[in-house]
This record gives structure tokens, sequence and C-alpha cells, in this order.
């Protein structure tokens, strides 16, 4: 058997299973399955060991689309760049199962395995390839275009709103700051808390901490003030922000359309020229 021959029988099939979508989605599935066993604590051997076969499985796929488009090809593609990030990343978790060195620090026995597999960067790694289910979701394609088209309409507004977060925070860090330090101690911690109230999360209970540190009067004002600020910002503001960008990501449906009412006509006023 020459090498044509044999690449023709053998290599050819298994390149194509590498590159059938159902085939990897079966595969994600299942590291899905042994990730989450995983992360709940499961220690059974052969969840390891699924989740060292579906890493070899994804490498050999990376080879597999390597090989059959070019690497300059696959690498242009904008799923194939996330794919390949995530096996590249993902490889030092391979040689955990062949690491079982015990070494003995301050007199304490310290197995390199069971360290090793305790890397919470490996761990998040391995979650992260829950992302590749993405690329199976029906016109996900298209709902990320919508996305960005939507950013780029939206960011002077976004921009807007971060300033205005920028600015009431320090003005509460500046009033509030000593009353309660636990939101307003701090500029970044002021931030958090006016980011809190403007999601309607627990807004409540910021103006309740300083109303009960101080007298009655400042309690009214205080939780006056705060119902503006939740109004203006957590109401308004918001709805505003969701309603422009539910729009600009709508936009680009929307000229699909137009496109093809514009050729419809064209072809209604051909008929009747005719």
């Amino acid at each position: 058997m020459d090498n044509n021959d044999f690449k023709h029988r053998y290599l050819t099939p298994v390149s194509k299973l590498f590159r059938n979508d159902k085939f990897i989605l079966s595969v994600i599935t299942l590291n899905a399955i042994a990730i989450t066993l995983q992360v709940s604590g499961c220690t059974m051997g052969w969840i390891a060991v699924v989740d060292f076969l579906c890493t070899i499985i994804f490498l050999l796929e990376m080879i597999a689309k390597q090989h059959h488009y070019g690497i300059r090809r696959y690498w242009s593609n904008g799923w194939n760049r996330f794919d390949g990030t995530l096996v590249i990343l993902s490889l030092p978790s391979l040689l955990a199962p062949f690491i079982n060195t015990d070494i003995t620090i301050a007199g304490m026995s310290v197995s390199i395995a069971s360290s090793s597999s305790n890397i919470i960067l490996f761990r998040l790694l391995r979650v992260l390839r829950f992302f590749r289910l993405l690329r199976f979701f029906p016109n996900f394609t298209q709902i990320m275009k919508g996305f960005r088209l939507a950013m780029k309409q939206t960011w002077g507004v976004l921009t807007s709103f971060a300033l205005v977060i920028f600015i009431f925070s320090l003005i509460n860090c500046s009033l509030f700051g000593s009353i309660v330090p636990q939101y307003f101690g701090t500029p970044l911690m002021s931030i958090y808390s006016v980011f809190r109230i403007f999601t309607v999360e627990g807004w409540y209970e910021i103006p309740d901490a300083i109303a009960a540190a101080t007298s009655s009067a400042v309690a009214h004002f205080v939780r006056l003030y705060f119902s503006i600020l939740l109004l203006a910002g957590g109401i308004i503001g918001m709805s505003f922000i969701n309603s422009v960008f539910v729009d600009a990501m709508a936009e680009d449906n929307n000229d699909d359309v137009k496109e093809q009412l514009d050729r419809i006509e064209k072809q209604l006023k051909q008929m009747q020229e005719k």
C-alpha cells in the first residue's frame, strides 16, 4: 500500500471526522459534563480520563483543520482563532496525569500532581470550552454582527452614562463617605454603589443605612435624593440605553428587509415596463 492509498483509506476519513461539526459538538457536550462534575468536586478517575481524551480530540481537530484548510486560512477565521487559542492554552493540563512526583517542603509531603490539577487558571481554561457551543447556535454570527454594530452606534451613549455614574460617585463619596464607608468610603466603592442603584438591585439598603446613622430631617432628604437618583439613572437612564441598544441591533435586520423590498420593487417596475 503506497502513501496515497493509505492517506485516502485512513487519513481522509479521520480528517473528515474531526472536521464534522456534529461530532465536535458531541465531544464538547461530553467535555462540558466532565468539567461540571470536576468543578462539583467529583474525583472519580473516569472523569479525568474523559477530560483528557476530549483535550486530545480538540488538539487533533485543530491539526486536521489546519492540514485541510492551511495554517494561514485556518487562523484567519475568527472562530478557528478562538478554538485554537483555547486548545493551545489548555495543553499544559495534558501533563497533569503524568506528574506523580512527591516532594518534601518544610517537613510536609506535597504531591505535584494534586497541586497542579488544582491550579485555578487551568480550571478556568477548561470551563472556557463551554463557549465553543456558541458557534453551533442558529444565526449566532448574525447576532454578533448586530451586536458589534450596536456597540459602534451606542458607544457615545454608554460613555456619557459612565461619566454620569462617575460624577455622582464622586458627589456621594464626598457627602456620605464618612457616614457609610462600606458604600461610599472610596471612589471605587462609590462607583459600584451608584451602579448598584442604577440597576435597581437592593438600592433601598443604601439610603436606609445612611438614614439610620443620621437625624430624621437628614434621613428624609437622603431618601428623596436617592429616589430621584434611582428614577433618573435607574429607570429613565437604563431604559433609554436599552431602547437605543436594541434599536441599533435591529437596524441591521431592517436594512436587509429594506434591500429586499427595493429589489422586489425594481422587479415589479421591470415587469410593468415589459
